[in-house]
């Protein structure tokens, strides 16, 4: 199935962290709180004006990101557990260094 997100709003995949510390404690499942990072899939073609006008989107599908704490819609599709969130709840993009 695909996917097309409207207007401001991407599709989001978290990506998983470390269950390690850097100490080599293990972090059982029960304790880990769900990654704040993740990967753009799909995004839309932009916000819209009052005129019409159309604002495009910071992000584009690759971007690795982070978002706030309670982002996003969880959606399941493919098997796959990923999030619909609106442009404004991505704090950021990450970029390699």
């Amino acid at each position: 199935m695909k996917f097309r997100p409207l207007h401001d709003r991407v599709l989001v995949k978290r990506i998983e962290q470390d269950n390690k510390t850097a100490g080599g404690i293990i972090i059982p499942d029960t304790a880990k709180e769900k990654p704040m990072e993740g990967e753009v899939m799909a995004a839309g073609s932009g916000a819209r004006t009052e005129d019409g006008n159309v604002i495009p989107l910071d992000v584009k599908q690759g971007d690795r990101v982070l978002f706030t704490k309670w982002a996003g819609t969880e959606v399941t599709i493919d098997g796959q557990e990923l999030l619909v969130m609106k442009e404004s709840d991505i704090v950021g993009v990450v970029e390699a260094a």
